[in-house]
């Protein structure tokens, strides 16, 4: 048998749908987690406790690819400089030191390709830009994060490992994440676009971001950045009014925009900020999105 594919951030939303799927289809899993007791017993699972930093090389030997996902929420907690700190150290410093881990196996015993988690912030605020994975990068925090993030994945290159970076745009599952902490508020009909509502919303629905996840373990030719959003762009106040109407209440009280910046600093950005990004690498590489229309993939969560 082939050996286990290494997770990290197993216990997220992300994480553990393709833990379900691998598992789904017979394949052995090894986590690394930092508290075990959130693994649900799988016999075809293996845990590895780590400190969200310094990967161990045990948990590395024998895996046949990483999928790393693991990272400190963005919008977790107000945006101090000690809170920036332990984002940039739980996504930048432990994928350089998961690429030094790899790095000191004997190249016989590496694995044979990692797909590493990054973000769509990558491209800052671009307006009404049409973003593939060529654009250059944008600016602000999340942009400089995302660069930092991708360039620390791409060390494993040099090892010959091969390296695929899933720029995410916001995973749909009523499950966790955006859309559970959004559709209480909208179904109370206390819902509203954000800001002027114009700026594009990348989002993609957890089925395709595992979807995608895996494929980019599996195939080959996918090296490099790839976009994991949804091939259907919408701008935030068409999203507002399709999840409205998913949940069958009115969306009258839009988030103004000066709160926001108040609140949450250059953070803000992040999420009045536009970004028309498209997935053309996933397209070429004929993946088939399983929920790619945004009115049935809020349907498929919410629709009671």
């Amino acid at each position: 048998m082939a050996g286990p594919v290494l997770v990290s951030g197993a216990s997220g939303l992300v994480g553990g749908e393709i833990v379900r799927r691998l598992r789904a289809a017979g394949e052995p899993v090894r986590v690394l987690t930092r508290d075990a007791t959130r693994i649900r017993p799988d016999a075809g699972i293996e845990t590895c406790v780590w400190n969200g930093v310094d990967v161990p090389e045990a948990a590395l030997r024998g895996a046949r690819g990483v999928v790393h996902l693991s990272g400190e929420s963005i919008f977790g907690g107000l945006p101090s400089a000690a809170r920036r700190e332990r984002i940039r150290a739980s996504r930048i410093e432990s994928t350089h030191r998961l690429a030094r881990a790899i790095a000191s196996l004997p190249a016989a015993e590496r694995p044979s390709v990692l797909v590493c988690a990054s973000a769509v912030g990558f491209y800052g605020d671009r307006g009404e830009e049409t973003l593939d994975e060529a654009a250059a990068p944008g600016h602000g925090f999340l942009a400089a994060l995302c660069v930092d993030w991708e360039a620390a994945a791409a060390e494993v290159e040099a090892l010959g490992v091969r390296r695929a970076s899933l720029r995410f745009g916001i995973v749909l599952s009523a499950r966790g994440g955006a859309l559970a902490q959004m559709a209480p508020i909208f179904r109370l009909g206390l819902g509203g676009r954000i800001g002027s509502g114009r700026q594009w919303m990348p989002w993609i629905h957890l089925d395709d971001a595992a979807g995608l996840a895996l494929r980019a373990l599996e195939d080959a030719s996918l090296k490099g950045p790839l976009n994991a959003v949804a091939p259907e762009a919408v701008r935030n106040a068409d999203f507002t009014r399709t999840l409205a109407r998913t949940v069958g209440r009115p969306a009258f009280l839009p988030v103004p925009a000066l709160p926001l910046r108040l609140a949450l600093g250059d953070l803000a950005g992040e999420l009045l900020g536009s970004r028309r990004v498209v997935p053309a690498r996933a397209r070429e590489a004929g993946y088939a999105f399983a929920r790619g229309e945004l009115g049935a993939a809020l349907a498929a969560e919410l629709a009671s």
